[in-house]
């Protein structure tokens, strides 16, 4: 049996017609760039997360990037994030000059550590937090808003990976001042290319996120301040509208797979599932596993037709583009430590539960050191 990683041809079948319509829609008025569909799409995706306001942008790394600099972020600054996490919540932090400060996640979530970035954020020029809500699952928000609170500074979310995630019943995209949402064709709502949103209830930096995507323009040839040009193509939001009405039911069937590979894999020794805490409702963007024999298994895996991932090898400290924070090994071990042992099962929602079954009895032979 083959077991893609990934199948975004199963799921693009099932609304090809349904695309081809709207593109042809789209074609015959020849507006491509932040038109009817780009605007629907905004406030449809911003009342999936529960705020008024939602600014579609180019690339998930766009919708961090400019959401620092509604912010204020430059040159001088510091922002707290988790050292385990995909290298643009850090780039987005570099992009608007400022310096990113890296804490531990914690060694069972693998979300930040809530403690260790409370601590940081009375470290010298410290103006804000960038939680991610790793593989799909909310970090603990409420300490880190208190602790923001009494420092004075902000929380942005990273929710490139938490489309219709929940926290304590409050949708993730909702938590902080403002949020990044990511719609790279592999998230659990993904664009024919690249796609990003920022969303907050606060009307003047969603009124500032919108000039800077857009040259810094307040109207046509008139730039209130220094931009980018990171505007949402029609195609793509056309079929983000299509794809964001089947979404909660993608979310509970990969829910439903979940709890399959977790009771599946309950009695396999040496195999760590995830771990969802009782204030967290994860949309499994990804199914991480942990194991001290990860290589082996991985090779094993992909031997017998299984599609693995590694999501991410290198912690942000240990990256090279990172080295001149000056961390070496040994400085985040939760990091490390999830760096080198864990491993993504494949996840979408069009799996099969004998695809399930098969993952697990080939993961329980090879943890067991069988012949492939």
């Amino acid at each position: 049996m083959k077991v893609p990683f990934l199948d975004l041809v199963a799921q693009n079948r099932g609304l090809r017609d349904e695309i081809l319509e709207a593109w042809g829609r789209i074609l015959d008025t020849a507006r491509y760039v932040s038109g009817a569909e780009v605007a629907a799409f905004e406030e449809e995706f911003s009342e999936a997360c529960g705020l008024g306001h939602c600014v579609a942008v180019s690339t998930g790394t766009d919708a961090l990037m400019l959401g620092l600099r509604a912010l204020g972020v430059g040159p001088g600054d510091r922002v707290v994030l988790p050292a385990n996490t995909f290298i643009a919540t850090a780039e987005a932090v570099s992009n608007v000059g400022a310096e990113p400060l890296l804490v531990d996640c914690d060694p069972v979530t693998r979300n930040i550590d809530v403690a260790a970035a409370a601590s940081a954020l009375s470290h010298p020029g410290v103006v804000g937090a960038i939680p991610v809500h790793l593989y799909g699952q909310p970090a603990d928000m409420d300490p880190l808003l208190s602790a923001a609170e009494a420092a004075g500074v902000w929380v942005m979310e990273d929710a490139a990976q938490a489309h219709l995630a929940r926290y304590k019943d409050r949708p993730a995209g909702s938590l902080g001042m403002l949020a990044g949402f990511s719609f790279y064709p592999g998230k659990n709502l993904g664009a024919p290319g690249e796609g990003g949103a920022v969303t907050t209830g606060d009307a003047d930096l969603a009124g500032l996120v919108r000039m800077l995507r857009d040259h810094g323009q307040c109207a046509k040839y008139e730039s209130r301040v220094v931009g980018y040009n990171a505007r949402m193509m029609e195609l793509v939001a056309a079929v983000l509208r299509i794809k964001l009405r089947h979404l909660r039911a993608w979310v509970e069937e990969r829910r439903r797979l979940a709890a399959l590979y977790i009771e599946r894999l309950a009695d396999v020794d040496g195999v760590e599932t995830p771990f969802e805490p009782e204030w967290a409702w994860s949309v499994y963007h990804l199914f991480v596993v942990h194991t001290a024999q990860r290589d082996r298994v991985m090779r094993r895996l992909e031997e017998v037709g299984i599609g693995v991932g590694l999501h991410y090898p290198i912690p942000i400290h240990l990256q090279e583009a990172y080295r001149h924070l000056g961390h070496s090994v040994g400085d985040f071990p939760n990091a490390e430590a999830n760096a080198s042992n864990g491993m993504s099962l494949p996840m979408f929602p069009e799996m099969t539960e004998a695809q399930v079954d098969y993952v697990c009895s080939e993961m329980e032979a090879a943890v067991s050191g069988g012949a492939a």
